[in-house]
């Protein structure tokens, strides 16, 4: 998670962790991490970097033999997704 919370949207402050844009971590026995994410709209125009810029922040991390970013629109992000501490940040709350 806090690998995931390095990687910034560049038109939005917040990370991507607290916007709400990563769905699923997981982490096999072998230490491969697969990450399911999304993005605020399909037609961001960073989507074809930022799952590189995840895979190569969970890279990072101490152990991590492999990383698998997956991309789904199922279900769509919203503003709802987003963490309390994301809100805050953007004058949500």
């Amino acid at each position: 998670m806090e690998a995931c919370k390095s990687v910034y949207d560049p038109e939005i402050p917040v990370n991507i962790f607290d916007l709400g844009l990563i769905y699923t971590i997981e982490i096999s026995d072998e230490n491969a991490v697969r990450v399911i994410m999304s993005l605020t709209a399909p037609g961001c125009p960073v989507a074809g970097e930022m799952p590189g810029w995840v895979a190569d922040a969970v890279e990072a991390v101490a152990g991590v033999k492999m990383v698998d970013v997956e991309m789904t629109f199922q279900p769509q992000w919203g503003m709802d997704m987003m963490s309390d501490e994301a809100r805050l940040e953007l004058g949500f709350i």
